[in-house]
Order: structure tokens, then C-alpha cells, then sequence
């Protein structure tokens, strides 16, 4: 008996159909008179947009000459026009200098030499001491000995924190001591003239500088700390020093925001004579060289909030270069403090401060 295709196993009529069959064209025309017509719309409705990236990711470095400088014994002569001035150029750069501040040389290089000590702490005990979200001071944690050396150390201080001085006195029992004094006494000096740049700024506003046009929810500085930090300076090609200086200032920018403040009060004596001071804004990045001896004052947060926007805030630091050695500097973040938003900004009797030292 003959056997047929469908009585094979496992064969399917379905297996055997034919392929569909191929596209014709029609054998009219485009309903486009002209097809030119057609590929020029096609053409433009379809094209993507030339797109012109920037030159460079990071902003270009500007050197400029040296923001306005205050005379800090001859503050209250100054007559209205000199003051208004004066104010106008510290809202359009955000910083300044101010000299005959009171502060000697030799008192900011004992100061400089005690708080050295922090950072010969041994690791092991430094990460008895390393911050934490629960915790605002300490070390910030740092992997290995080559991120050290290209990233710096920092150590954040409270003042007054009762367990932070157990755990100091743990650690560091004959520094601390002897630091502590030190830092006390640079405290008073250091309110005392940040408090009266705050006046000052405060009479000679085009607006009305008060706590009352920050925000709600604008929190309170809590207790003076102190931000240590330990700058190791290498001899760099200028490459490597260009690489170094975009790194610090990703940096900052990620921690100004972390202490709200309105002024910083930066310390730029007694760390040698080649210094550059960078400041970092939303208009770009400013370098300039210190006059010796002098506080470099930058504008901070809540003093662009107070002012409704005339003091713009910036972020400043002192780059040191020379031979390969520990380079040091020290900012002090200044706020007065504002019990219940209180109105009137002076005397500043009781401040409250974040202090930063570079090393």
C-alpha cells in the first residue's frame, strides 16, 4: 500500500507551506509630484542637530587682581561713600582681605605648631575616632597611605563636646591639653573680627541683612567646630598640579555645603610666602596671591540668604606651593547665633563658628 505524505510520524502539513510571497512595487507613482520635493522634507524633518560641546568640562582658572581689602583699626573712620564701595565690590566678588586684624604672626605659628600633633596620632587610635553620621567630629576616613598623600588629612573638633574630649584625652592624652588652650584663645580673637566684618557689612547693605530672610528651616550651627585639615605639598609637573587642583575643588564644593555659615575667616600667615588663594563660585574659579599677614574673608551661605541674594556665596582656599613638605593654613567658619531668629545681627556677643584648618 502506497503511504502518503500525512501518514509520515511526525511530519506536519503546516512544515510544507510556501514561503510568503516577496513585496511587488506598484506600478504607479508617488502621489509626490516631484520625489525631489519628498527627499528634501525628509532631509530636513529628520536631520540631527549639530551638537557643540564645551571646550573644557571644568571651568578655566582666572587669574585676577586682589579683591578689595579692608583695614580692619581704620574700619570705623571710613566715610559713607568708602563703605558703600566697598560693600559693592564684596558682593560682586564674594571675597576680601582684611589686614591689622590683631592677630600677630608668631601667635598663628604656635597655634600652627600645636594643632600639628593631631595628625601623628596612630591610625589605629585615629579610627577610634572617625566620623560618622551620628557623630560631626573626628577623622574623616581615608584608605591607604597614597590617597593620603594625594588627598590630605582632615579632623573635625568640636569645642566643647564633653565626649569628644574623653575620647581625646583617650587618645592624645598630652596634646590635647596643650591645643585646646591654644584654640581657645585664637577663638576669642577670631570672633572678635568676624563679628565686627559682620557689622560692617550689615550697616553698608543695600538690603536689609537679617536672619529673618533665611529660610524656615534654616538649621542652627551647632557648638564651634573645627575643621583640621593636613595638606601634603609634592613637586608636581603642571599637569599633576592641575589634576590636583580640579580634585580639590570638586572637593569643596561637595563640603561647603555641609556647615552652613556667613563668614569664613581664612588664615593665610605664617605658611610662607608662595601662596595662592582659590575661590570657587557658580561664575567660576578665581585665583589670587594674599598680601602677607593678612585674613582672606570669604562670603558664606546663610550671609547670601540674610541678604536676600546681594553677598553671593563662594568658597575659599589657600594653596600652598613650595618644596615637598606639610603645607598649613587654617579657615575659620564664623555664624553669630540667632536665638529664636532674632532680628538685630550686633554685638555678636555669643557666636557660633565652624573653624577649618588646612594643613
Amino acid at each position: 500500500m502506497a503511504i502518503t505524505p500525512q501518514q509520515l510520524p511526525g511530519i506536519h502539513a503546516v512544515d510544507f507551506r510556501a514561503p510568503p510571497p516577496s513585496p511587488v512595487a506598484p506600478g504607479r507613482r508617488s502621489s509626490f509630484a516631484n520625489d525631489d520635493v519628498l527627499t528634501e522634507y525628509l532631509q530636513q524633518s529628520l536631520k540631527v542637530p549639530d551638537l557643540i560641546l564645551p571646550d573644557r568640562v571644568f571651568p578655566r582658572q582666572k587669574s585676577v587682581q586682589n579683591p578689595p581689602r579692608i583695614d580692619l583699626q581704620n574700619l570705623d573712620s571710613l566715610d559713607k561713600n568708602a563703605s558703600a564701595e566697598i560693600s559693592e565690590l564684596i558682593a560682586q566678588v564674594g571675597c576680601f582681605e582684611v589686614i591689622n586684624h590683631g592677630i600677630s604672626r608668631d601667635f598663628i605659628k604656635l597655634v600652627l605648631d600645636s594643632v600639628g600633633g593631631v595628625f601623628e596620632i596612630p591610625p589605629e587610635k585615629k579610627k577610634r575616632v572617625a566620623r560618622s553620621p551620628q557623630r560631626r567630629y573626628g577623622f574623616e576616613e581615608i584608605h591607604g597611605e597614597e590617597e593620603i598623600r594625594d588627598q590630605g588629612e582632615e579632623f573635625l573638633w568640636c569645642c566643647g563636646d564633653e565626649a569628644m574630649r574623653l575620647e581625646m584625652e583617650g587618645i592624645w592624652p598630652n596634646g590635647y591639653s596643650n591645643l585646646r588652650q591654644e584654640m581657645e584663645k585664637l577663638t576669642w580673637k577670631i570672633e572678635e573680627v568676624g563679628a565686627k566684618i559682620l557689622q560692617f557689612l550689615q550697616q553698608h547693605s543695600l538690603r536689609k541683612v537679617s536672619p529673618e530672610n533665611g529660610l524656615a528651616d534654616e538649621e542652627e550651627a551647632a557648638g564651634n567646630v573645627w575643621c583640621i585639615q593636613k595638606q601634603y605639598c609634592r613637586k608636581t609637573d603642571s599637569e599633576q598640579s592641575e589634576n590636583s587642583l580640579r580634585y580639590d575643588v570638586i572637593r569643596m564644593l561637595i563640603r561647603g555645603s555641609e556647615f552652613p555659615h556667613a563668614l569664613c575667616l581664612h588664615v593665610c600667615s605664617g605658611i610662607g610666602s608662595s601662596t595662592d588663594f582659590h575661590v570657587y563660585s557658580k561664575k567660576g574659579w578665581l585665583s589670587f596671591s594674599p598680601s602677607q599677614d593678612s585674613l582672606v574673608v570669604t562670603v558664606g551661605d546663610r550671609l547670601q540668604s540674610w541678604s536676600g541674594g546681594q553677598y553671593k556665596h563662594v568658597i575659599g582656599r589657600a594653596v600652598l606651593r613650595g618644596d615637598d613638605e606639610n603645607c598649613i593654613s587654617m579657615g575659620f567658619l564664623f555664624s553669630p547665633q540667632t536665638q529664636s531668629k532674632m532680628i538685630k545681627l550686633p554685638p555678636f556677643h555669643s557666636p557660633t563658628n565652624f573653624y577649618l584648618l588646612y594643613f
